[in-house]
């Protein structure tokens, strides 16, 4: 492969779609770094003993660990060709039902704690003149819904973050490429990816459908194949002008349609008002 023997480095990667990108890297020949909040799960996990697999305890909301990380993954492979931001994870519930506690929660995770990741990163990027940064959002970080705002607004964050980074490193031959899937059949609804909130209000009835939804029809249905979109990002990593955005999925196709046609309509149908704020001529 065009990339064999390059350094990748991988938040998350101990399930999901994070952990068949890694098993995928790994059988490719590549260097992998892996972050976990727990070594021996992201070990047992992996299940490589190769000197190629680097596993890394990690707390992604403390600047000092993941620096330690990050220059502990330049000490042992000499580089950082490739980040993957993957960790993060759901949250199902309202607006006035998540207390601030639990907003700060995911933000640190989801938000921060990638920023935290890509600041330390991208030092050893810009030296090289070469890297690729994938930061995983979802076709939800172009449209919400009702009991996702919380888990939306993270990755709403993601995009407009991810955005203005692509074209902050691009004069350094670095690329950025935000991965948009729909729903992906992994175990995300049923294990510690996904919080409620503590206090729900039953006044929500359709918030507290969804979670149910969520928790008992949703999971065993989801159309997308985690295994395509490992391959999809490793073959994203070959290109010499990869995309900003790749919408995965043809869900996520279908809701991003559905954004654009309801900006297009709201455009339109308030056109007057949009100009009737400029300064008169």
């Amino acid at each position: 492969m065009e990339n064999q023997g390059k350094t990748w480095l991988v938040t998350g990667g101990s399930q999901g779609i994070g952990l068949l990108l890694v098993q995928q890297l790994l059988a490719d020949g590549h260097n992998v770094a892996v972050t976990g909040r727990n070594l021996e799960t992201v070990k047992s996990a992996i299940g490589n003993t190769s000197a190629q697999f680097l596993p890394l305890q990690v707390d992604l909301t403390n600047e000092e660990s993941v620096g330690k990380a990050v220059e502990t993954t330049i000490h042992h492979f000499k580089s950082i060709d490739f980040l993957v931001n993957n960790a993060g994870y759901g949250l199902i519930g309202g607006i006035e039902e998540t207390s601030a506690k639990e907003v700060q929660a995911i933000f640190d995770i989801n938000v921060f704690g990638l920023l935290n990741v890509t600041r330390a990163v991208l030092p050893y990027m810009r030296a090289a003149k070469s890297g690729h940064i994938f930061n995983l959002s979802t076709v939800f970080g172009l449209i919400a819904g009702a009991a996702w705002g919380l888990y939306c607004g993270t990755k709403f964050a993601v995009e407009g973050l991810s955005e203005a980074l692509a074209q902050e490193v691009n004069p350094f031959g670095i690329h950025v490429t935000i991965i948009e899937p729909g729903y992906v059949r992994t175990n995300f609804l049923k294990s510690g990816s996904i919080a409620h909130p503590q206090n729900p209000i039953a006044a929500y009835t359709a918030i507290q459908e969804e979670k149910r939804k969520h928790l008992e029809e949703v999971p065993g249905t989801q159309i997308g194949d985690p295994q395509k979109i490992a391959d999809v990002i490793i073959n994203t990593s070959q290109l010499s002008e990869p995309p900003l955005r790749l919408l995965l999925g043809s869900d996520a196709l279908q809701y991003a349609n559905y954004k654009i046609q309801m900006l297009q309509e709201g455009i339109e149908a308030n056109k007057a008002t949009t100009f009737s704020t400029d300064f008169d001529k």
